[in-house]
């Protein structure tokens, strides 16, 4: 079934039962990146191909006609049960919840479920590279890509970050490396592990589509809980849910850590190392990172470990560390202007990455959060914004969510006399307003940080179309 080849179906339909044969099924839920890949997949390996989605026609135009050269059957404006009639397999792409009634009936039924990322590593000739983690996912993944390619491996990079990598597949030899950054949405649903896994973190995230932390967690380690005994598993030593993995995979384990001398990659004094079974090896220097925070030490030590278990070298992972400037929408600088740095980390969905940010910067800060809330909590980071952040500017569905909680943090940091740095909280609506607003507050020597904390979906299609019109205000002061 698997390359589209006809199957044997009893027909006792009649008075004259016989054998007839008919293609495979697949049933896609969601037409954005990831459905269309999988349409295209399944369509040129002969499947027949249903593509539903809620969105009405005119809403799916242009996708539509990417594929307007295969042969594909559309059920749209809803998901009926109806779908699941002659169904072989079901795929969900990424933003479609689990818990919506024809998923819950096809599981109910019995019919396979799958997406994207798990087709692609069923099928993939290569070793592979899995990584995920609440924050710093794309840009390990990032690193570790180059790191392979600088070693000589002809590399693949997709996933979630960019490309989904199943119509890539025919290209792919045995010899090449993939590199996969995979979601929680992703890694809910998958019942394969890939060959060299690595899982960065696990704080709250999610919690408006996975409910609880349990869930979360749950759907995290399904990058590992499938892996065999020759695979390798590359855990953060430093937190525990992820370091708890260890426990779930018959992998061999691998650690990276900013604080302990471990088995896998670690930070000693200033110095990046790697820990082999022949000894330890400095690749390079703190100093010599170019991209700011501890957090990013991190995904350097993290790369480190998983290029290291997939065949780079030393010195590539030097070079690649020494002058790679970061992910765009992350931590990115967009200009200076009259002595204040204005940064765009849009990529900043939960508190968890607010607070990574803002320990990023010695400078004093001025921070523009909001967006949509997921159902995380806000305290911790109410508390270090008070510490760390001079000027406030909020803007969003949850600013008013935010603001409760900052003087919460406030109240009780006076009630400790604990000193704080925070002088002024401004509700400015609109990103647009938020801009102007700390254009008139910053002074020289400050830094304009846009890191919301929330998710961009109350007023814009993602991260990356906040974190563009965000650079255009900026450009524009």
């Amino acid at each position: 079934m698997a390359n589209g080849e006809w199957q044997m179906v009893n027909d006792e339909s009649s008075d004259h039962p016989s054998t007839v044969y008919r293609l495979p099924s697949v049933v896609i839920l969601g037409l954005a990146r990831q459905g269309k890949a999988l349409a295209r997949f399944f369509a040129e390996q002969g499947w027949r191909v249903t593509v539903s989605d809620t969105r009405k026609p005119e809403a799916l135009q242009d996708a539509m006609r990417e594929l307007s050269d295969l042969n594909l059957h559309y059920v749209l404006g809803e998901h009926p049960l109806s779908l699941l009639d002659d169904c072989d397999l079901f795929c969900t792409s990424g933003g479609v919840p689990s818990d919506l009634p024809v998923v819950q009936e096809a599981a109910r039924r019995g019919i396979p479920l799958s997406n994207d990322a798990q087709e692609f590593m069923r099928r993939c000739p290569a070793p592979i590279v899995g990584i995920t983690g609440s924050a710093g996912k794309t840009t390990t993944t990032t690193l570790v890509g180059k790191m392979l390619a600088e070693t000589g491996f002809t590399t693949w990079v997709g996933g979630n970050i960019g490309n989904p990598l199943i119509n890539d597949l025919p290209a792919m030899q045995p010899t090449d490396r993939v590199v996969m950054e995979l979601s929680s949405f992703q890694l809910e649903l998958m019942q394969i592990s890939p060959q060299i896994a690595g899982v960065l973190n696990i704080t709250p995230n999610h919690l408006d589509r996975h409910k609880t932390m349990e869930a979360y967690i749950a759907a995290k380690a399904n990058i590992v809980t499938h892996q065999r005994e020759s695979d390798i598993a590359v855990l953060g030593y430093d937190e525990p849910n992820a370091r708890a993995l260890a426990e779930l995979t018959k992998a061999e384990v691998r650690y990276f850590s900013g604080t302990s001398a471990v088995n896998g990659a670690f930070l000693q004094g200033d110095t990046l190392v790697l820990q082999r079974a022949e000894g330890r090896v400095a690749v390079c220097e703190r100093r010599a990172l170019r991209l700011r925070g501890m957090h990013n030490v991190l995904n350097a030590l993290a790369a480190m470990a998983l290029a290291d278990a997939t065949g780079a070298s030393v010195a590539a992972m030097e070079r690649v560390l020494s002058t790679f400037t970061g992910v765009e929408h992350r931590l990115e600088e967009v200009r200076r202007l009259n002595g204040v740095l204005w940064i765009n980390d849009s990529i900043a969905t939960a508190p968890e990455r607010v607070m990574a940010a803002l320990r990023a910067f010695d400078e004093p800060l001025i921070l523009l959060a909001g967006g949509r809330d997921k159902d995380l909590p806000w305290e911790d980071f109410a508390r270090t914004v008070t510490q760390r952040v001079r000027v406030l500017v909020l803007f969003g569905e949850a600013a008013a969510l935010i603001g409760r909680h900052v003087e919460a943090a406030l109240a009780e940091a006076r009630a400790q006399h604990r000193p704080m740095v925070l002088q002024t909280v401004i509700p400015a609506g609109t990103l647009e307003n938020a801009v102007q607003t700390a254009a008139r507050y910053a002074r020289s020597g400050d830094v304009v940080l846009l890191s919301p904390g929330g998710t961009s979906f109350d007023a814009y299609r993602d991260f990356a179309e906040r974190g563009e019109h965000f650079r255009q205000l900026v450009m524009a002061l």
